[in-house]
């Protein structure tokens, strides 16, 4: 069950296919349709469609009673305008795969092509490509579709491409290693005025500009410690784009990001605490609602032990050097049912990084990449 150099070949021409025809979050329709496709001639013993969305889950029965491993990759690019210069770079306007997700993508599919020649000794392998990673929206949708429980896997594992770190080393580590995360929109509501007249109004520029640097010193603790908040302002509006009106309403959007799930909570509180009482100041009325929530990513270690045993089978370099962290990351939804595991795949020290416009998956990780993965399933299923 190896992988021959022509389908090293096929593998990164797809990838490449993939990278020019990318789709962001909640619309990767074609891109579930390009996996089904591919994948068809793997024949695999079934096949679920639109799973939380676009999702798409392939599924390797060995007809034998056994484990069932799920393997996940990401379908979903992003909103940012490509300047790699690349032969294959994207064809659409304004949205690139900028993080990787088409090679993780091409990964699965490599697990798919040998696993179609030859199924597990003993359970199931299930491949799911999940959408809307890049909003915190797939993997919950996934995990929420009715249609899951049939497919409800006893470990689950997945990997992300990591520039910075050399190229084909891992790294994985136990515990948390990803952040959770989420989105604040506040909203602030005065009363418009004439611009020569704005003490007619109740503008919401002061509050404004007094609420931006306070929320950003919420944050506390070191990185290091389980207190660890942040919260960094992400966009600011107000009023519209004219000379003559004074502004009456305003939006502050912030991301708050803490290493345990717990500790959100506590950071939400003081936050919205602290917008209700410089609204309140400046006589404003206030809003708050939430996006992209991320859960904090765990790795139980039982699915790290599976993970490093193959590694080192692999002679696969991998150190805990790095995590956890401050991104945030869905898998970690996979873990409320079933014991997972995410480790990071280095692109090389000096790869472009992630969501940067001259970002580009290297193709020669598939290989290194499928090769833990199938190291992994034949471990726990022969």
């Amino acid at each position: 069950m190896t992988l021959t150099n022509q389908d090293l070949v096929e593998l990164a021409a797809w990838r490449r296919k993939l990278h020019r025809q990318p789709e962001i979050s909640n619309e990767e329709e074609a891109t579930a349709r390009e996996v089904v496709a591919f994948l068809a001639d793997t024949r695999p013993d079934d096949v679920l469609t639109g799973l939380g969305g676009h999702g798409v889950a392939m599924v390797y029965d060995s007809g034998r009673p056994g484990p069932t491993l799920l393997f996940r990759s990401e379908l979903d690019a992003l909103p940012i305008e490509e300047l790699s210069g690349v032969p294959h770079a994207s064809r659409v306007p304004g949205k690139s795969h900028m993080c990787g997700h088409d090679g993780h993508t091409a990964i699965l599919a490599a697990l798919g092509r040998q696993f179609g020649r030859q199924r597990p000794a003993r359970g199931r392998v299930v491949l799911m490509f999940q959408p809307a990673e890049e909003t915190g929206d797939g993997a919950a949708g996934v995990v929420a579709d009715p249609r899951f429980g049939a497919i409800a896997p006893d470990f689950s594992f997945s990997l992300h491409n990591l520039p910075g770190v050399p190229f084909g080393e891992v790294r994985l580590k136990p515990g948390v290693v990803n952040c959770a995360s989420r989105g604040m929109r506040i909203v602030l509501e005065g009363k418009t005025a004439h611009s020569s007249m704005p003490e007619t109004g109740v503008s919401p520029m002061p509050a404004v500009s007094e609420l931006m640097p306070v929320l950003a010193k919420l944050g506390s603790g070191a990185f290091s410690d389980d207190d660890f908040g942040m919260v960094t302002v992400t966009h600011a509006s107000m009023g519209e784009a004219v000379f003559g009106v004074a502004p009456g309403r305003a939006e502050v959007w912030a991301t708050l990001r803490t290493r345990l799930d717990e500790r959100m909570a506590g950071l939400c509180a003081a936050a919205e605490d602290l917008v209700r009482t410089v609204a309140r100041e400046y006589g404003l009325t206030s809003a708050i609602d939430y996006h992209e929530i991320f859960v904090a990513s765990m790795n139980a270690p039982q699915a790290v032990d599976h993970l490093r045993t193959a590694l080192d089978q692999e002679g696969v370099r991998h150190t805990e050097d790095g995590l956890p962290m401050r991104a945030s990351e869905d898998f970690g939804i996979f873990g409320g049912s079933s014991p997972s595991a995410m480790f990071f795949l280095g692109a090389g020290e000096n790869h472009p990084s992630l969501h940067n416009p001259d970002y580009d998956f290297p193709d020669d990780l598939i290989p290194i990449g499928a090769r833990i993965f199938m190291r992994t399933a034949r471990n726990l299923l022969g």
